[in-house]
This record gives structure tokens, C-alpha cells and sequence, in this order.
């Protein structure tokens, strides 16, 4: 079968589905292809911070309302160190400017549902996916799907299928250029159904290594502890972890762990990741299939959402007005953006987790940091106007 549409998006994610949705709002037809299924989109685990340029953008768009109702708004985090905890207040240091603490996987479930509701089409379990003719001005995507072979003819591909898809993977070498640091340990997970420690996130670090006490919402904790590159989850039971959390927490913060069994338990290894530039002909990257950022500053997700908004006014420009100025344009708009994100992660991973090879001058060094940030009104702003995002 023969389809037609003007935008091809690879992936269901919050990324390919929120431009979807920008772009229908702005009468532009996409079809959505996404590998999985379903269900199994919906369970994935991810991030759960938004920054509030992404929280007006979701309202502005029409996806606000259960976000309002159930999104947690903090303003501030608590950095804990040498046995001690120190908040860093958004609203005192960003003008009133806080973070919401909504799931990724509810952002996502909100998107199906306005997409279901605009009776845009979206494809699931669509499998063998291959990209023709992007660097030729006739892209042409084939897939399969209940057995059989399907045809999309479209203007343009936008790849939004992280960092494993078939988008990136099917440019030729040489296009363009990758930069990767990878971290020599990784954060290893839980969540359970459990209250969270703190009204806030919690930011730890020790002697031990970093830790991080969240939440997905006012009964359900997330909890991260860092670990040796190569650990296995089924080293980590669950009270050894919490046991573990403790260690790495001040007083008051460890005799707030409520324990409970794990409903999800990962390894997540740290990785930073660009590539560049995010276009190749008529396939445009966003996302996490342009770019990796370490969790430490919670930027995954707001810079997929910084990256579609940009994106969909340039194919807005196009459509609308004829003009490519955009789409032209769409890789250094986003990257200028992508670049100070990454280097607030890596900073943030800097700061708060223990590299052994740095021995104790590097410890040191991240302590007497610590301890001007939290002491330096300067300092603690930076932090500030960088974790609540910064202007798109």
C-alpha cells in the first residue's frame, strides 16, 4: 500500500508525538511510525522534571490540564554534602521561575490521547523501517505492519526515535560529526510505591558517590544511586540498595526513606552525546537521536521539547509562507541551545559524583566547590536559571 503524507515522523515518544501535535495544530499532515507497541511505550521509565518553558509550552498547546492538576511544582532543590543540606531556591534566584515534576511517561500518555482525539494516525509496531530518498528531495519511508509492506511518500522525515533508532543510523558516514564522553559509572534506580523523603528533589554527594532522592508524585519515590560501570541489577537487592541510600544521604533526609519493594529497578550508564549538524537533505534529527545529556540536570526531555518547537515553526515557515529560512537554520537554533545543556549536565555530573581516578585533590576540589555554591548568591544562581531552563 501507497501512502502520502507531508510529514514522516520515526518514533512515539514525547518528541515525535508533540510535533505531531504542533504540527497538526498548524494543519500539517504527519503519520507517525513507531517501532513498539503501544503499551511498551508507555512503560518505559524516564525522566520526570520539566522545566517551565516546556510547562507553558505543553499548556499553551492545549496539553496543560492534567499537568496542572497533578504535576508537582517545586521551587528549589537541596544539595546535600558533608553530612549537611542546602537549598537552592529558584524563585528567589530565577524572578519566580520553578520546575514541575510530571513523568515523562504522563507527558507521553497525554500526547496519545490528543493525538487519538485529532484522529491523526499513528503506527504502531511498525517494524524494518528503512528512509529512502532524503538526500534526493523525494523521501520515501517503507516499513511493515500486520504482515505487509507499507509505502510513505512525504516531503520531509523528522527522526525522533532516540538514540538507537533507525533515523541517525540510516545517514551515510561522513555527514556529520559526532562528540561523546562517556562516564565510567552509571545510575542505578528504583521505584516504588512508597512516600518521597523530601518535599524536593535531593541532590547528594559523598564519599561513597552520588545519590538522588525524587519522585513521580506525593506517594510514588524514584531513587538513584551511583554505580561501577558493569554492575548488574541483580546485585542490588532491594535492601541493599536502600541500606546503600542512606549511607549517602544527611541525617534527617535518611530517617525520611521510606522502603518499599522495587516496581521497576535499572542500570542507566551516563553518556553525553552530539551530533552534528541535525539535518541530512530532507531528514531532520530531534531528540535523543541528536543528542544524549547525563540525567544529573534533568534536560533530557525539555530538550526534545526545545528542539520540536523549533522544528515545527520552521515547517510552519515552509508550508505557510514557502520559505526554507527555517528549516535551513533548524540545526544551529537547536544546537546552540543543545550545547548549553550539555555543558550544564556535565557540569552537574561533575560536581556531585565521585571519580576515583581524581583521587582526594578532585575530591576536594568538588567540596570546596559545593561549598561555594551554596554560599555564593552568584554561584546558586546559575545553577538556578540553568536547572529551570534556559529561554528557547
Amino acid at each position: 500500500m501507497i501512502g502520502r503524507t507531508q510529514v514522516a515522523i520515526i518514533g512515539a515518544g514525547p518528541a515525535g508525538l508533540l510535533l505531531g501535535h504542533l504540527l497538526g495544530r498548524r494543519g500539517i499532515d504527519t503519520v507517525i511510525l513507531e517501532r513498539a507497541g503501544r503499551e511498551h511505550v508507555l512503560a518505559r521509565i524516564r525522566a520526570g522534571v520539566l522545566e517551565q518553558g516546556t510547562v507553558e509550552l505543553l499548556t499553551d498547546v492545549g496539553l496543560g490540564e492534567r499537568l496542572k492538576r497533578e504535576g508537582l511544582v517545586h521551587g528549589g532543590i537541596e544539595i546535600c554534602f558533608a553530612g549537611g543540606r542546602h537549598r537552592i531556591d529558584f524563585q528567589s534566584l530565577t524572578g519566580g521561575k520553578v520546575v514541575t515534576v510530571y513523568g515523562q511517561t504522563e507527558v507521553t500518555r497525554d500526547l496519545m490521547k490528543a493525538r487519538a482525539a485529532a484522529g491523526a494516525p499513528t503506527v504502531y509496531d511498525a517494524v524494518e523501517v528503512t528512509l529512502t530518498g532524503f538526500q534526493r528531495e523525494q523521501p520515501v519511508v517503507w516499513y511493515r505492519s500486520d504482515g505487509a509492506t507499507q509505502e510513505l511518500q512525504c516531503d520531509f522525515i523528522a527522526g525522533c526515535d532516540g538514540s538507537h533508532g533507525v533515523s541517525r543510523a540510516s545517514i551515510p558516514g561522513g555527514v556529520f560529526t559526532t562528540h561523546e564522553r562517556v562516564y565510567p559509572f552509571g545510575w542505578l534506580g528504583l521505584l516504588a510505591e512508597v512516600p518521597p523523603c523530601g518535599a524536593e528533589l535531593i541532590y547528594a554527594s559523598h564519599d561513597r558517590g552520588f545519590a538522588l532522592c525524587s519522585m513521580r508524585s506525593r506517594h510514588r519515590s524514584r531513587y538513584y544511586i551511583q554505580v561501577p560501570a558493569g554492575e548488574s541489577v541483580e546485585d542490588w537487592p532491594d535492601e541493599r540498595f536502600f541500606d546503600e541510600l542512606r549511607a549517602r544521604l544527611d541525617p534527617t533526609a535518611a530517617a525520611a526513606v521510606v522502603p518499599g519493594p522495587a516496581i521497576e529497578k535499572s542500570i542507566v550508564p551516563l553518556r553525553s552525546f552530539v551530533a552534528e549538524p541535525l539535518r541530512c537533505g530532507q531528514l531532520f534529527l530531534a531528540g535523543d537521536a541528536a543528542h544524549i545529556v547525563p540525567p544529573t540536570g534533568a534536560k533530557g526531555l525539555n530538550l526534545a521539547v526545545s528542539d520540536v518547537h523549533y522544528l515545527a515553526e520552521a515547517f510552519d515557515e515552509f508550508y505557510a509562507r514557502g520559505s526554507s529560512a527555517g528549516l535551513d537554520g533548524y540545526s544551529e537554533r537547536a544546537l546552540a541551545r543543545v550545547w548549553k545543556a550539555e555543558r550544564f549536565s556535565w557540569w552537574m555530573t561533575s560536581l556531585l559524583h565521585l571519580f576515583p581516578e581524581t583521587g582526594s585533590f578532585g575530591r576536594h576540589m568538588q567540596l570546596a566547590e559545593l561549598e561555594y555554591l551554596v554560599e555564593s548568591r552568584a554561584a546558586a544562581a546559575v545553577l538556578a536559571e540553568n536547572y529551570v531552563g534556559l529561554p528557547f
